[in-house]
């Protein structure tokens, strides 16, 4: 349970922490032009270092100067990457990174592939880092390079490999890009972009009927033992690194042709727009249900359970508002239960059957974008014997998902499979009939 309405300030003195982990040092820069530059402008690459903190990425994201590395890996080295270098004779802001999404070869053709890391990572990095930097006359145009995998067969043995994609952005078309309201005006900010797929010129199409596969990407799982280097794209060589070399060099690996072309499925609905969950907007929501709110809680206790001095509070939560509602289980279980099978069954025999009459009384659309349903999951102990600690588990619920519930579309688990688990504070994967059949999630 939450103890403290005041969780954003840890949120935003480690956002301001990222951001200086994300820049690079002056000092480390070796052409004194763009050193002078990177120091003259710290103020606004941490601006827009913050930005991007803030962008929701389907996948993790890792700045770094060195592409192709395993996840593992990259937790521990160097992510300072957000720095000026000049590309074909221009100033521009360059930044690289991991992304650790994989493709499958058969389903993805290049150019789908290109189009779905530049739609879900390179735009969003635009859209958080021109606004920033775009009144600084000496910047000319923007390098954003980015590493992601492709998984398919070769001689009947499953590999996965990296590859990498560049767009280069003039200043001009990145101002029109990020102010563009849809696909045909992104499609003619595009025509002024150059775009790389390992070392390859790509044209990059946001306006055709192709639609990717879906739920044919995977988190990558490539490790050190598989890590098959791919040939870097020609963006831009790391001065401030002395071991490491141009991206210009190599050649591309050959992608094995789609041999059964695929039916395009309907297309997947657009992402859910930025939540405002300033304190302000998050205060304005809880005035706005506070009638329906205390009505809830006299009409569900007392098989709600709630916690007198927790009331129903909005919280912000992954860049989205939030209704936390605060209750007490007490489970039947003896000492040295397993914290899974205590959090399945927190959900199954006291949150379940609130799910419903919660939401008869949030009927229809709301402007708020789920409820999350926080318990201190008490255990029962024998006369006598010393308490156990309380277990504290918080179920995040997306309002979509709810609905689904409610209308008996979906199962709990599904509920749970596409909202967000936290025991302790630490997220996690939870199955309901496993956890309550052997303890383990």
């Amino acid at each position: 349970m939450r103890g403290s309405r005041f969780a954003c300030l840890p949120i935003l003195l480690f956002a301001a922490g990222l951001a200086s982990a994300q820049v690079v040092s002056p000092v480390e820069i070796s052409d004194p032009e763009m050193r002078a530059l990177q120091q003259s402008s710290m103020s606004q690459l941490k601006v827009a270092a913050q930005n991007i903190a803030s962008c929701h990425f389907d996948f993790p994201f890792y700045f770094s100067r060195k592409l192709d590395v395993n996840e593992k890996q990259q937790r521990r080295i160097d992510q300072h990457s957000i720095r000026f270098e000049r590309f074909n004779g221009a100033t521009v802001l360059a930044i690289t990174g991991n992304y650790y999404g994989a493709y499958s070869a058969e389903k993805f053709s290049d150019e789908l592939r290109a189009r779905q890391t530049f739609l879900q990572v390179v735009l969003p990095i635009l859209k958080a880092v021109v606004p920033a930097v775009q009144g600084n006359p000496q910047v000319q145009g923007y390098a954003v390079e980015v590493s992601h995998h492709v998984f398919g067969r070769t001689m009947g043995m499953a590999i996965e490999r990296a590859e990498n994609l560049m767009v280069y952005m003039p200043q001009s078309a990145a101002v029109k890009l990020v102010a563009a309201q849809n696909k045909l005006a992104q499609q003619a900010a595009l025509l002024e972009a150059e775009v790389f797929l390992n070392a390859n010129p790509l044209n990059l199409w946001l306006t055709d009927d192709e639609q990717p596969p879906v739920n044919d990407v995977a988190h990558s799982v490539l490790d050190e033992s598989s890590t098959t280097p791919p040939p870097a794209g020609p963006a831009i060589a790391d001065e401030s690194d002395p071991k490491s070399k141009p991206l210009a060099s190599g050649t591309p690996q050959p992608v094995q042709p789609d041999p059964k072309p695929v039916a395009a499925p309907s297309p997947p609905p657009p992402p859910a727009p930025v939540r405002d969950t300033s304190p302000q907007a998050l205060a304005a929501l809880q005035l706005s249900i506070q009638g329906v709110s205390n009505h809830m809680l006299r009409e569900l206790e007392p098989e709600a359970q709630f916690v007198t001095y927790a009331p129903p509070a909005f919280i912000a939560f992954r860049h989205q508002a939030y209704l936390e509602l605060s209750v007490s289980t007490t489970l039947a279980e003896p000492a040295g239960t397993s914290r899974y099978k205590l959090a399945a069954l927190s959900f199954d025999d006291h949150l379940s059957p609130l799910l419903r009459r919660v939401l008869s009384y949030l009927p229809g659309d709301q402007n708020f974008d789920g409820i999350s349903f926080s318990t201190t999951v008490h255990t029962s102990t024998k006369p006598g014997t010393a308490a156990t600690k309380p277990l504290s588990v918080e179920f995040f619920f997306p309002l979509g998902s709810l609905h689904c519930y409610e209308s008996y579309d979906c199962t709990g688990q599904q509920l749970i499979d596409a909202g967000t688990v936290l025991i302790n504070g630490e997220r996690v994967g939870l199955a309901l009939q496993s956890a309550e059949g052997t303890g383990r999630p």
